[in-house]
């Protein structure tokens, strides 16, 4: 093998794939949830958003940060889709 055509790495196994895709999310919604409610309180979105429920500021940060940690998550998921190597089956179906 030389440098341009490395030697194949082991199959990841499903926990390292797991985490993969949800620490960097994790980590990237944290970061997302911090600065979004240094600006927006949970409670005054909740009257604007949710104006027949009464929710805790807390439960407001909560649901805050899973939402943007599912959306952060998806795009990391993606991310691990995109860059998962292709099968070499010589079918010719490929995009050569």
């Amino acid at each position: 093998m030389n440098e341009l055509d490395p030697a194949p790495s082991p199959p990841r196994t499903t926990l390292q794939q797991l985490g993969t895709v949800l620490w960097p999310s994790f980590f990237a919604a944290a970061v997302a949830a911090a600065l979004f409610f240094s600006l927006v309180d949970p409670l005054k979105l909740a009257a604007i958003s949710l104006p027949g429920h009464v929710i805790s500021r807390e439960f407001g940060y909560t649901l805050g940060f899973l939402l943007l940690w599912l959306a952060t998550a998806s795009a990391s998921a993606f991310t691990a889709l995109l860059l998962r190597p292709r099968k070499d089956d010589n079918t010719g179906s490929g995009f050569e």
